[in-house]
């Protein structure tokens, strides 16, 4: 499953359909091809087919209308987790979940930026980057602690005419092993 979620998150059309099925809570063909007039709907179709097969999806509610079935969609498994019992569990499939989750809020939200009308690159101030970097485990205790005093230290700030609300997300991840 892990895999398939992936694979749609990598492909483009998919993730479209998949981050908007996702901050719906469901959706159907219609409302998909209303939203992204720009994907043709036989590749809607194939992809929401394929989404279906691959348990990614599911069909919640079959509504007849002028003699056709329309589907509703929505996620096939919660990628809600309870960090407890992921910890508990160490279970990796958890972690990918509760991951995936986080990434799918991160990239609406990013989504609903890139298609403001409004849309600032330089002057909104946003970006992306990775850091790979040599931590011992204490150097990297000391990073996020200190990275956390940062955020701390203003996250309880009150909206005024010179802030901006911003969303900023950690992520901590082992590198890739490079060959020496």
């Amino acid at each position: 499953m892990t895999d398939k979620l992936m694979e749609c998150i990598t492909n483009p059309v998919k993730c479209k359909l998949l981050l908007e099925i996702y901050s719906q809570g469901q959706a159907t063909a219609k409302h998909l091809s209303d939203k992204y007039t720009d994907i043709p709907p036989a590749t809607l179709y194939r992809h929401l087919k394929r989404m279906l097969h691959d348990g990614i999806l599911k069909v919640v509610e079959e509504t007849q209308v002028r003699g056709t079935v329309e589907r509703t969609y929505a996620l096939a498994q919660s990628i809600n987790s309870n960090m407890e019992k992921i910890l508990e569990e160490n279970s990796g499939e958890l972690y990918m979940q509760y991951f995936m989750q986080y990434i799918m809020g991160f990239a609406r939200q990013f989504q609903q930026y890139c298609q403001s009308s409004n849309i600032n690159i330089k002057e909104d101030m946003t970006g992306f980057s990775l850091s790979p970097l040599y931590l011992s485990d204490e150097e990297l205790t000391a990073l996020v602690t200190e990275i956390s005093k940062t955020i701390s230290a203003v996250k309880n700030n009150e909206p005024n005419a010179e802030r901006k609300l911003r969303t900023i997300g950690v992520i901590i991840s082992p590198a890739e092993k490079l060959d020496n």
